[in-house]
């Protein structure tokens, strides 16, 4: 009997689109529930103790946080998306932490107050953007031709940049030509593509814009 898999997300959250992603990869039926993490239903905060998206639900029971539940599916599904060796596998859980790392940069770039802070956040994400770029060899993906898990990491990262670019030139990725295409790479793979809903730049867009910060006001 196969398992039934259930998405609990929100839109916009980037950790969502590593579990959509990872399930797509994996070629897994699921369900997706969205639902406003503003006004979270009393079922939400009884399977996600810490309120926050992803939640998968494997046969009605609850798993939680986006790097957990990728681990879960490579773990006990076929087709492996982490290495075999144990040394490049923990590399690799490292990068996806860095990922991580590298959207809470981008969350302190969009909330910045006032253009000097914004320029500094901006700083701060283009070494975090070197450092990567130092990383990768010869692509198309993170470790080479095969898709992994630290891609599915980053590709929520390249969409951000998407939606930053079209407000100014903030220099992202002018100077990493491996990242650029790794990015491209992930744009036309479909299990990213159909990660986020087909409305994410415009709701992306709105979400940036309602800021009231340095960013928000360049949207103006």
């Amino acid at each position: 009997m196969s398992n039934k898999y259930t998405l609990i997300s929100h839109k916009l959250c980037p950790y969502v689109q590593r579990a959509a992603i990872t399930l797509a990869e994996k070629g897994l039926d699921f369900e997706r529930i969205d639902i406003d993490l503003a006004n979270k239903p009393d079922w939400f905060l009884q399977v996600s103790p810490l309120g926050k998206t992803p939640v998968l639900l494997v046969n009605g029971q609850a798993i939680f946080e986006s790097a957990v539940i990728c681990e879960y599916l490579d773990e006990t599904t076929p087709s492996r998306l982490h290495p075999e060796a144990a040394l490049e596998r923990a590399q690799h859980r490292a990068w996806i932490e860095f990922a991580s790392a590298t959207l809470n940069s981008i969350g302190g770039f969009y909330n910045a107050a006032d253009a000097q802070v914004l320029d500094a956040k901006a700083a701060e994400l283009n070494a975090k953007f070197a450092q990567l770029e130092k990383q990768l060899g010869d692509g198309p993906y993170f470790s080479g031709k095969n898709f992994s898990l630290v891609d599915a990491a980053f590709a929520p990262v390249f969409r951000y940049v998407d939606v930053f670019e079209r407000i100014a030139d903030f220099g992202f990725l002018n100077y990493h030509p491996k990242i650029q295409v790794w990015r491209l790479s992930l744009q036309g793979r479909t299990s990213v593509r159909t990660a986020v809903s087909e409305d994410y730049p415009a709701l992306l867009s709105a979400f940036l814009r309602a800021r009231h910060s340095a960013l928000s006001a360049l949207m103006q």
